[in-house]
């Protein structure tokens, strides 16, 4: 039986989005009603706050035992390990589907949904991983953890604001997940608006970063993103979002280097 989304508890809501965002085994506890999978962007960032804390404990606390080089490279793979890598899936498969150099719109949505990797995403997720290790690694532990903290619910904030801005490129039915993301309502933005800066005002007041750059690098990325995905798709995808929020949080590290 259809159940409108409307009519589903808040709190089922939030536990669908740590099920499709992560791998812990949220849905051995429960499991939401189907519908639910459609607002799961509303509490991206909030899951964020999950994954970002089991990442920057690990590189925090691996710092005090061992090497930083190797805490940051553990807090990496810890974050690969509970997200099951799927923002870093998408973020290949963008660069795979708009590095080709193919303007045609269908051609670009078959590379992406294709399940192989090519040449433009494995170079891209190596200079990804990269940049990341090496912008960590040159931050104190401490604010490495903290960045941490703020980045990865900030970037998810920021990448939601796609699905405002542009419509779903497949049909529901061609969508890798299988669902399509519903665009949501006033009271969901404000939510997803503390979910996501919240963390992010708690770092500037606790460093002293130049928050000016910090906020606007990720939007900036964001934007120049979404003019490329509209050229050329006319709507994004679960790989865009992905990629996006990859790329917005890189810039935030990239941004408290300089």
């Amino acid at each position: 039986m259809e159940v409108n989304i409307d009519q589903t508890k808040w709190y089922d809501r939030i536990w669908a989005a740590f099920i499709f965002f992560t791998r812990l085994p949220f849905w051995r506890l429960h499991q939401p009603p189907k519908e639910c999978y459609a607002t799961v962007v509303e509490h991206w960032p909030l899951t964020g706050w999950l994954t970002g804390g089991l990442t920057a404990a690990t590189l925090y606390v691996g710092s005090l035992y061992l090497p930083y080089a190797v805490a940051v490279l553990l807090a990496i793979v810890v974050r690969l390990l509970v997200t099951g890598a799927l923002h870093e899936d998408g973020l290949a498969d963008f660069l795979d589907g708009f590095g080709g150099g193919s303007t045609d719109r269908e051609r670009i949505l078959a590379i992406m949904k294709d399940s192989h990797i090519g040449t433009y995403g494995v170079l891209g997720l190596l200079c990804y991983h990269l940049l990341l290790f090496a912008s960590l690694l040159s931050m104190t532990p401490y604010v490495a953890a903290l960045a941490i903290l703020a980045a990865g619910p900030f970037s998810k904030m920021t990448a939601s604001q796609l699905i405002l801005m542009m419509p779903y490129a497949r049909l529901e039915e061609e969508a890798k997940s299988k669902t399509v993301y519903r665009k949501f309502s006033t009271l969901a933005g404000i939510s997803l608006a503390f979910q996501g800066l919240l963390p992010m005002v708690a770092f500037i007041w606790l460093t002293d970063v130049d928050w000016q750059w910090v906020i606007a690098a990720p939007c900036l990325i964001m934007y120049f993103l979404y003019l490329l995905i509209w050229r050329r798709l006319h709507g994004y995808t679960g790989d865009c979002c992905g990629a996006v929020c990859l790329l917005a949080e890189l810039a935030v590290y990239l941004v408290i280097c300089i």
